[in-house]
C-alpha cells in the first residue's frame, strides 16, 4: 500500500480526493491542512486512523513538512493547499501570496531535498502533483478554448498567485529534477463545497428564501466540472501522467452564471414543491460586478482524454440535482459551517 501526502486535504476538492482514496483502500493518506475557514474536518471520513492521518499545519512550515516527509516517507504528494476565493483575494491579496506562492515554494524546497535523498526505485517512482486552475490563463472571448500551451494572463490576485505557484513548480522540475505533474481545472461543484462559492450559496439561499446575488449581467461563462470527476482525473494523472506535463481538466459544460442559477432554481422548485417562495427564480438579484471579473473560461481537455483516457462522467443536470439533494439531506454539515461550530466560531455565511 502506497503513502500519499495530501496538502489541503480538508478542503472541498482535497477532501473528495481523500474520501475516494480511502474508499479504494489503495493508499494511506497523510493529510496536512491548516484548517483555515474552508478546511473542514467534518468533510473527512471518521474512524479511519489506520488509513488516514490528519495533521493540522501549514505547507509553509518547513520544519513540519520536513518531519512529515521523514516520518511517513510518502510515495507521492498531491498539493491542493491554496487560498482559492477570488473575492477574498481582492479584499486581502497578501494572504494569497503567502499561502499560494511562498507556501508552495517552501513545500517544494522540502520536497526537493526529500527526493534527492531517496534511493531507487522509490526515487524514480516519486511524483509531486500540483493542482491548479484555468483562471491562470485569463479571460477568453466568445470563442476558443484554453489549452495547455495558452499563455498565462491572470487578472485577479488569486489567479496571479496560482500562476506564480505554477511557474515555481515548473522551475523545480527543470532546475532540480523534482518529478512534477500539474493539472489546471475548470470550476468545480458538488457535495461538501464551502457555501461562499456560487452553487452552494445559491442552493442554500434558494432553500431559505434569501436573495440570489448575480454579478453584473450574469453572462460570465464558466466550464463546470463535478468534483468526483476532477478527482478521478487527478488519480489518472498521478498514475499515468508524464513527468513535466500539464493536463487541463474540464467538464465539457460551458454555462453562463445566470443559467446555473436558473437550473438550480428549477431543480429546487421540482424537488421542494411545498416551498412558499416558489418559484425560486423570483429571488434572483443582480449586484455590482466584481473588479477584474473574467468574462469566459472554457477548457480543451482533449490532451488528458487522448493521452491518458480520462473523460468526465457526470452530465450537468444530474450533477446539479445530486448536489442539491446532498445539501438538502446534510443539514447538520451545513448548520455547522454556517454557525461556525466546525471551527469554534461564528462565520455568518449563507446569505
Amino acid at each position: 500500500m502506497s503513502t500519499i501526502l495530501v496538502t489541503g486535504g480538508a478542503g472541498f476538492i482535497g477532501s473528495c480526493f481523500v474520501r475516494r482514496a480511502i474508499a479504494r483502500g489503495t493508499a494511506r493518506i497523510v493529510n496536512l491542512d491548516k484548517l483555515t475557514y474552508a478546511g473542514n474536518p467534518d468533510s473527512l471520513p471518521q474512524d479511519i486512523a489506520t488509513k488516514h492521518t490528519l495533521v493540522v499545519g501549514d505547507i509553509g512550515d518547513s520544519s513540519l513538512v520536513r518531519s512529515l516527509l521523514a516520518e511517513h516517507q510518502p510515495d507521492a504528494i498531491v498539493n491542493f493547499a491554496a487560498e482559492s476565493h477570488v473575492d477574498r483575494s481582492i479584499d486581502g491579496p497578501m494572504e494569497f501570496v503567502q499561502t499560494n506562492v511562498v507556501g508552495t515554494c517552501r513545500l517544494l524546497e522540502e520536497v526537493r531535498q526529500y527526493h534527492a535523498n531517496l534511493l531507487q526505485p522509490a526515487k524514480e517512482d516519486f511524483r509531486f502533483l500540483h493542482v491548479s486552475t484555468d483562471e491562470v490563463y485569463g479571460s477568453l472571448g466568445d470563442t476558443g478554448l484554453f489549452t495547455e500551451t495558452t499563455p498565462y494572463s491572470p487578472n485577479s490576485p488569486y489567479s496571479a498567485s496560482k500562476a506564480a505557484s505554477d511557474h515555481f513548480v515548473r522551475a523545480y522540475l527543470h532546475t532540480y529534477g523534482v518529478p512534477t505533474l500539474m493539472t489546471n481545472c475548470s470550476n468545480n461543484y458538488g457535495p461538501y463545497q464551502f457555501p461562499e462559492k456560487l452553487i452552494p450559496l445559491v442552493i442554500l439561499n434558494a432553500l431559505e428564501g434569501k436573495p440570489l446575488p448575480i454579478y453584473g449581467d450574469g453572462l460570465n461563462v464558466r466550464d463546470w466540472l463535478y468534483v468526483d470527476d476532477h478527482c478521478e482525473a487527478i488519480e489518472t494523472v498521478l498514475d499515468k501522467g508524464v513527468i513535466g506535463e500539464c493536463y487541463n481538466v474540464g467538464g465539457n459544460n460551458e454555462q453562463a452564471n445566470i443559467n446555473i442559477v436558473r437550473t438550480i432554481c428549477q431543480t429546487i422548485d421540482r424537488l421542494k414543491p411545498d416551498l412558499t417562495h416558489r418559484p425560486c427564480e423570483s429571488l434572483i438579484t443582480y449586484v455590482t460586478d466584481r473588479p477584474g471579473h473574467d468574462r469566459r473560461y472554457a477548457i480543451d481537455a482533449s490532451k488528458i482524454r487522448d493521452e491518458l483516457g480520462w473523460e468526465p462522467k457526470q452530465n450537468f443536470q444530474d450533477g446539479i440535482e445530486a448536489t442539491v439533494k446532498w445539501y438538502m439531506e446534510n443539514s447538520d454539515w451545513v448548520q455547522r459551517v454556517q454557525s461556525g461550530e466546525y471551527r469554534g466560531e461564528r462565520l455568518g455565511l449563507g446569505g
